[in-house]
């Protein structure tokens, strides 16, 4: 912004851009004189001066933007392809954090889905589209996603990724937890966990197409390489996280792979994953799942499950939203985001109520 594009700044502008002398002097606490001075270039003004005027006038600016949101309604729209129990928590994270932004009226809009295909996603996408301020995914990694993505973009509709991420796209920015890392978390909990012990290690992938689960996968191979040379990783792919799904694609895996000690799972499903262990009579070490969903929560409290990896899906949903305010300016832009999500480690005795 320059100071010789303000004209005529003593009058109440048509330009919604332009502020009266004393709106100006009032947000930079400069003196009316020294704003008028410098906006007419009427002698030297120090540059700090300057800066101070282009700061207020661009602070006012967001203000008015943000005054205008508040009277009408912001749409987001909430994609996410996954299980139901985990699309609760997503939900509940996100209806939480409407109170963060009561000067705005945002009126949340959830598409959740077990089961969704790119056509199926392109015409949802689509529709939502039409009104939407902001779009939050959660979906399989696909090179057709990137000109899709895109198109949002060019339609001025911000998106971004929770939980998985769709490298290549022209998102804002992906929120959620380093999985690469938390795959390596877990590996260093599971090799203490199996010491001395040596044998198959199985991770268990709800898809290989979502990019979240394969970076956890990866996380954890190379640690545990590192960790406990000596172990064997299958890894088992299939199922979405859905119970019935996974307990049919581990079931038929065990027919072969029957010398398994221990279980990574990077999805869901783990009622069924534990139900085809049990009948093919194999008792692991050790489990570690991720997420303290309703259905983890039980099986962590029936002592099925060791430990779950999880972060604050509160905090990111709050990310979420500041981040598609400030693309429309409703919101002043914060320049200091974290970059990922903190992980947390849960067993039965620090599970939150």
């Amino acid at each position: 912004m320059s100071l010789q594009n303000i004209k005529n700044p003593s009058k109440k502008p048509h330009n919604m851009k332009q502020f009266t002398l004393k709106q100006i002097s009032a947000q930079s606490g400069l003196s009316l004189a020294t704003v008028d001075r410098a906006l007419h270039q009427r002698g030297n003004v120090h540059p700090q001066t300057e800066h101070r005027i282009r700061q207020a006038i661009a602070d006012l600016e967001l203000q008015q933007k943000a005054s205008l949101a508040k009277g009408r309604t912001i749409y987001i729209d909430v994609i996410l392809h996954t299980p139901e129990r985990f699309s609760e928590l997503v939900r509940e994270a996100f209806v939480s954090q409407i109170s963060s932004f009561v000067s705005f009226r945002i009126q949340l809009r959830f598409h959740c889905y077990e089961d969704l295909s790119f056509s199926e996603i392109k015409t949802l996408i689509k529709k939502c589209a039409v009104d939407s301020h902001g779009i939050v995914l959660k979906l399989q990694h696909s090179p057709e996603m990137i000109p899709v993505i895109e198109g949002l973009i060019r339609q001025r509709v911000p998106v971004v990724t929770i939980v998985t991420d769709i490298p290549g796209s022209a998102r804002l920015r992906y929120i959620g937890m380093d999985n690469y890392s938390a795959g390596k978390a877990a590996a260093l909990i599971m090799s203490k966990w199996l010491s001395p012990e040596n044998g198959t290690i199985a991770t268990i992938v709800g898809s290989e197409d979502f990019t979240g689960e394969m970076e956890r996968c990866e996380g954890f191979t190379k640690a545990i390489t590192q960790f406990k040379p000596d172990c064997r990783i299958v890894q088992l792919a299939g199922g979405y996280g859905i119970d019935h799904q996974m307990y049919d694609y581990v079931n038929k895996a065990l027919e072969t792979e029957k010398e398994i000690i221990a279980v990574y799972t990077v999805g869901g499903g783990n009622a069924g994953i534990l139900r085809a262990l049990d009948e093919h009579g194999i008792t692991i070490r050790a489990f570690i799942g991720h997420d303290l969903d309703r259905e983890n929560r039980a099986l962590m409290q029936a002592g099925k499950i060791d430990v779950l990896i999880e972060h604050n899906l509160q905090l990111d949903a709050q990310n979420a939203l500041k981040t598609l305010l400030e693309f429309h300016n409703f919101l002043p832009v914060n320049e200091v985001q974290p970059l990922y999500s903190k992980v947390n480690i849960i067993t039965r005795y620090n599970m939150h109520s």
